[in-house]
């Protein structure tokens, strides 16, 4: 068997989240760089998770996205690519998994971040925690820090959109979607934007949307913070297709594709699923969205095939 110090320890890293409901409020404290919410906002997210079920499945959808990509790597290159979990939010925490990543002697980390957009703000600061935990253990870092176009990613949105969009009305819009981000970030030159409009773009393309008039994107889940954050949101865009149904010209129906998410969480889970499409049955708008990527095994063999190329 190989030794550990001639294999890559693979540091797959995503947002995390409450295991239990007793976990909710250091999860919302860590959100909050260590200031604790007010019993309000503590109280509000808690009935979010109660919506959805009681809490988020996005432990057990990261932990069978890992099983999923060990898989792949053993298929791929076996005995030379050992997964670590390493999360944002929750523990294991990212510097919890290097410090287990060291223990166990290796020397070097290919980091994956299950966000297929590049920002500075998200995937930057993943990878910032993954070499900066790394660093004194001289251990050296790799890291995929866009898989936007990844064919497979694309092929896996597209053959749902086709299945979805045959059971809605003629004209519905698409929306592609992912989480808002603060507008400073955007101001400073961060590509988040682009890398969005490029998934949305290769979709679209694939399915044979023409842009506008068929598809847009919109963004949703803002951070409830003065600051403003990089719109049109989600809702008012649902609701400025509701006005055109006294028009002649009237949108019948909207299909949302949450394609910055890949992994069913509280963001699409209410914000989509309880949210928007209680704003668009209201307007008399037919709602439905695509999957997400989750633990699907074509994704996962691709994005096994990047972490090898890296």
């Amino acid at each position: 068997m190989t030794a550990p110090s001639q294999k890559t320890a693979v540091l797959l890293m995503a947002y995390g989240t409450p295991r239990s409901k007793e976990e909710i409020l250091p999860y919302y404290t860590d959100i909050r760089r260590g200031r604790a919410p007010t019993d309000e906002q503590l109280q509000d997210l808690s009935n979010r998770y109660e919506a959805i079920g009681g809490l988020s499945p996005l432990k057990q959808l990261t932990e069978a996205q890992q099983t999923a990509l060990q898989r792949a790597l053993d298929a791929q290159s076996p005995d030379t690519y050992t997964v670590f979990l390493g999360l944002k939010h929750a523990t294991p925490f990212i510097e919890e998994a290097v410090a287990d990543i060291a223990a166990q002697g290796f020397t070097h980390i290919t980091a994956l971040v299950l966000a297929p957009h590049f920002s500075s703000f998200s995937i930057g600061q993943y990878v910032g925690r993954a070499e900066e935990a790394a660093r004194p253990h001289g251990i050296s870092v790799k890291a995929v820090t866009s898989w936007a176009t990844e064919p497979a990613f694309i092929d896996f949105l597209a053959t749902d959109m086709r299945l979805k969009l045959s059971s809605l009305p003629q004209r519905t819009k698409v929306l592609f979607t992912a989480h808002s981000l603060p507008q400073r970030i955007i101001d400073a030159g961060d590509p988040y934007p682009e890398e969005l409009r490029a998934t949305a773009t290769a979709v679209a393309s694939a399915v044979g949307l023409s842009q506008w008039s068929q598809w847009s994107i919109a963004w949703q889940s803002a951070g409830r913070t003065p600051e403003p954050w990089i719109g049109p949101d989600i809702l008012a865009v649902i609701q400025d297709l509701g006005a055109t149904r006294s028009t002649d010209e009237p949108v019948d129906g909207v299909l949302i594709c949450a394609c910055g998410f890949v992994a069913d969480h509280l963001e699409v889970l209410y914000d989509l699923d309880i949210e928007a499409e209680h704003a668009a049955q209201a307007l008399g708008l037919k709602f439905a969205r695509t999957a997400c990527v989750n633990d699907d095994s074509a994704v996962m063999s691709a994005l096994a095939q990047r972490v090898i190329d890296a």
